[in-house]
């Protein structure tokens, strides 16, 4: 309960802070239109000359497309404005501004930053997945919505330890900027179904970088072609990959210098 507090209390200072660049809200809007644009321009060529794409028929990729978007804005949003943050706090030894506050140190790291504009991202993918999914012959029942649901938050927690992970590597590494740059290039890889990549690319981006579990299982849910053994799969991974991401934050504090060194 006390994480929730300090979350709903950074997330409110985020908020007025943000409302004070109303202009970033149209830059967003224009940005998230070109991205969705984009993805509807390569589905219709993609789809010009095949019925479906390793068993994924045209309305079904549109709700992946509509996954990946909102996923993406979801981690513009509130994962990524944090560890932007936590690097140059590393970097410039402040993070002991936050290290000696009476909160838990990997919550606090985790919530102290919100770019609420980039919400127009999860928007614009929830709009791009309504479609889709009116599109599809099958109807969408209460148990596949809620799967969905809950395939998505697994998503949200697997993509937070993968980027807590990097980033805690600033404690050793000075420069982390281009991480950014790379995990941007790689989460395009989840426009398409992880099955259509050959096996070395479909194991990297499912268990090195788990864009597969955070985007694909997700769109597998909400279209009915989700297997339950995925699922408990990504279950698993994503305790196993929670537990070793705390254990990883906590020894990277015991190396981490700051500006009271």
């Amino acid at each position: 309960m006390n994480a929730l507090r300090v979350g709903l209390l950074y997330f409110k200072v985020g908020v007025l802070n943000e409302l004070q660049y109303r202009v970033n809200f149209f830059l967003q809007l224009f940005q998230s239109l070109i991205q969705a644009g984009t993805g509807l321009i390569m589905l219709a060529l993609v789809y010009s000359h095949t019925a479906e794409l390793n068993g994924w028929t045209e309305p079904e990729l549109l709700c992946l497309l509509g996954v990946q978007i909102l996923l993406g804005g979801l981690i513009h949003t509130f994962i990524q404005p944090n560890m932007e943050k936590l690097m140059q706090d590393v970097q410039q030894g402040t993070l002991d501004y936050a290290l000696t506050k009476p909160a838990d140190s990997q919550v606090l790291v985790s919530v102290r930053q919100f770019q609420i504009w980039q919400s127009v991202e999860v928007l614009t993918g929830l709009t791009l997945l309504i479609v889709g999914l009116t599109r599809i012959e099958n109807s969408v029942g209460v148990v596949d919505a809620l799967t969905f649901a809950f395939a998505l938050g697994i998503g949200i927690v697997l993509v937070y330890c993968f980027w807590l992970i990097v980033t805690t590597s600033a404690f050793w590494i000075v420069r982390m900027e281009n991480v950014l740059e790379l995990f941007e290039g790689i989460y395009q890889t989840g426009r398409w179904p992880i099955g259509v990549y050959p096996t070395w690319l479909r194991f990297s981006v499912t268990f090195l970088i788990p864009v597969g579990f955070a985007v694909t299982v997700p769109a597998q849910a909400i279209t009915s072609r989700l297997h339950w053994g995925t699922l408990v799969v990504s279950v698993v991974f994503a305790v196993a990959l929670f537990g070793l991401t705390r254990w990883f934050w906590r020894f990277g504090l015991r190396h981490y210098s700051g500006a009271s060194a």
